[in-house]
């Protein structure tokens, strides 16, 4: 019975370790103000993104040999399971992005879950490493995908949690940009070094990449534990308009809320809402009771978020810019060996063009940060339609339709660059404009991770989509008719963006203008 007693503590203390549930009157942990820093936790993120998105493109090149070599896969059947196991992968991060984000926002933790879910992604490279069966394969897709919806959920939602509205575009920023960093090495590392050094050594970078995520992520005190050794950090939090505890805490104000900009889009949004009574009473940050405000939602925070038009905007925004992103995936290098007979090498390489302008997405997220989502994101569809439409040009072999198809996609890289941050950005502006609206309903944790789980779903869906799109309409109309097509979607997508992200266009909604200046 002992033994059993002592097994259960030693579990709940490591649980206790892994949450960072400190005991009260504890001494702070060592080197706490370095550890809770805003860049740490970024870099922390930035690193999950990158490794998650390096481990996925990583076997994209060594699939196939893997299929053919270790499961026993027919060669005419291989097309078959590599599309198979892209699906699973896609279904399994859509189908567990909204469980991740329930659980997060109920969670004392966010730490936590992205130590199991970097656990899971563990399990995954082992089993894709290992496994010479096609239920090992499929199972390690699986995990992939679990890994990849806690990541990017609650790695998200951390970082709104962290780094507060007035700089949460630039952080996506450098989010995006560490993805567009794995899109671009992994599979020609993968490919490379399968090539060089054989199956196995392509898994030894997987697990260098995996330890050196385990380490930040041990290392990483999230702020809101930070804040009972280190007060300060509350306070300059609260004047930026950071968060405590997964909620938004915008500064005291001396006029009446209901004369807010907030408070009349949030009106606008949801014709007919009864919108309770309001005082000027300040409440301290560290009483229990509720402000008199506070009341609990009638609707689940998913399907309030939901009845949010602006934040339906920004869905259909990610939606329209993962499928414009991904769409290259499936045709792009089929079409450079068909046109100009360029080997394997030269297919990999066309896709730098694309890819180096999102290294440019800091920038675009600091745009939003000073101005708002709106007219960024806006700026970004409007200017890639043409480029889609002038790819029809790109079809004979010379000179200058090889430099042709490279500005192209140089501008689409842009244009795409443009458009990413200032739609993840409007996630945490709408969660907190709906906070501010009715203080409370989304619960003690708020629904950061819940919002970005919709995004996720919304962004996997994109990255499904495109492929299929560009693959099915080459084939069937010809790649000048792939081209128009998508340019249509992206001129289309400009309209709903510009009309509601950051607020609906005809009202006075939420307009970020510039660090410590209000909205």
């Amino acid at each position: 019975m002992s033994s059993v007693t002592t097994r259960k503590s030693t579990w709940q203390s490591t649980l206790a370790w892994l949450s960072q549930d400190f005991a009260e009157g504890s001494s702070p942990p060592f080197l706490l103000k370095y550890r809770s820093s805003k860049w740490l936790i970024l870099t922390t993120i930035c690193m999950a993104v990158f490794t998650d998105i390096f481990l996925y493109g990583l076997i994209v090149p060594v699939i196939p040999f893997a299929l053919e070599q270790r499961s026993g896969v027919p060669p005419q059947r291989t097309q078959y399971w590599v599309s198979l196991l892209i699906a699973i992968y896609g279904a399994a991060l859509i189908t567990f992005s909204p469980v991740c984000g329930y659980l997060a926002d109920r969670s004392t933790s966010r730490r936590l879950p992205l130590i199991v879910g970097l656990l899971a992604l563990a399990g995954a490279t082992v089993m894709l490493n290992v496994g010479n069966s096609i239920a090992a394969l499929v199972t390690g897709r699986v995990l992939q995908g679990v890994s990849a919806a806690v990541v990017w959920v609650v790695g998200l939602a951390l970082l709104a949690d962290t780094v507060g509205k007035e700089a949460i575009g630039q952080a996506m920023g450098w989010v995006g940009m560490s993805m567009s960093l794995g899109i671009l090495a992994s599979p020609l590392l993968g490919g490379v070094v399968y090539d060089r050094a054989g199956y196995n050594a392509v898994f030894a970078m997987a697990y260098v990449l995996i330890g050196v995520d385990i380490l930040l992520r041990l290392v990483m005190v999230e702020r809101k534990i930070a804040v009972r050794w280190l007060p300060e950090e509350e306070e300059g939090g609260k004047e930026k308009g950071d968060v405590e505890g997964g909620v938004a805490t915008p500064p005291p104000r001396d006029r009446d809320v209901a004369s807010s900009p907030e408070r009349a889009e949030t009106e606008k949004e949801q014709p007919g809402a009864v919108i309770a009574p309001t005082t000027t009473t300040r409440t301290d940050s560290h009483s229990d009771a509720a402000p008199p405000t506070q009341r609990r939602a009638t609707l689940p925070p998913v399907l309030s978020l939901l009845a949010s038009r602006r934040l339906l905007a920004a869905l259909w925004g990610c939606l329209a810019q993962a499928t414009l992103m991904t769409c290259f995936d499936s045709v792009l290098p089929l079409h450079v060996h068909e046109t100009f007979g360029w080997t394997s090498l030269g297919a990999g390489l066309i896709f730098l063009p694309i890819t180096i302008p999102s290294f440019l997405a800091p920038l675009a997220g600091w745009i939003s940060d000073r101005y708002g989502p709106r007219w960024p994101a806006t700026a970004g569809f409007i200017l890639a339609a043409p480029c889609f439409v002038c790819l029809r040009f790109v079809t004979a072999s010379s000179l200058q339709t090889k430099v042709l198809l490279c500005a192209l996609l140089a501008v689409l890289g842009l244009a795409l660059a443009s458009a990413m941050p200032p739609l993840m950005a409007e996630i945490t502006y709408v969660v907190q404009a709906k906070e501010r609206k009715r203080p409370g309903s989304f619960g003690e944790r708020g629904a950061y991770a819940q919002a970005y789980g919709l995004f996720n779903m919304a962004f996997a869906g994109g990255c499904l989509v495109g492929p299929i799109w560009a693959g099915l309409v080459r084939e069937r109309a010809g790649w000048g008719t792939m081209g128009w097509s998508l340019g249509a979607l992206s001129a289309v997508s400009a309209v709903p963006v510009a009309v509601w992200v950051g607020g609906f266009i005809g009202g006075k909604g939420e307009r970020v203008k510039g660090r410590g200046k209000g909205s």
